[in-house]
């Protein structure tokens, strides 16, 4: 069964970083893809960064250049390193995991209960 832990969030003021982390188990860590998603109040959830079974990574554009997803395979954890955060930054922040065709359809089946990131300004 796949298990996934969010850490990491706090409050934080515009233009400081957060690290989230992201522990997970239960899965073929290397086949699945991976990626950080958020919803803020009265908005639907976006996806903010992924990294697929290669490597290869994808960010939202309000992200680029100011977060980086990473993964550490010998511990099982995904990573979000947030830098120069802003006010619109303020959501809750989920991991998600699943076979990359779940992810390209929209239909992933395994989220974190999620953390919550706040900025002021």
């Amino acid at each position: 069964q796949v298990q996934l832990v969010e850490s990491g969030g706090g409050s934080v003021q515009a233009g400081g970083s957060l690290r989230l982390s992201c522990a997970a188990s239960g899965y073929n860590y290397g086949s699945h893809c991976m990626g950080w998603f958020r919803q803020a109040p009265g908005k639907a959830r976006e996806g903010v960064a992924t990294r697929d079974n290669h490597g290869k990574t994808n960010y939202a554009d309000s992200v680029k250049g100011r977060f980086t997803i990473s993964k550490d395979n010998a511990k099982n954890g995904l990573y979000l390193q947030m830098n120069n955060l802003k006010p619109e930054d303020t959501a809750m922040y989920y991991c998600a995991a699943d076979l990359c065709s779940y992810f390209s359809s929209g239909g992933i089946r395994y989220w974190g209960q999620g953390t919550q990131v706040t900025v002021s300004s």
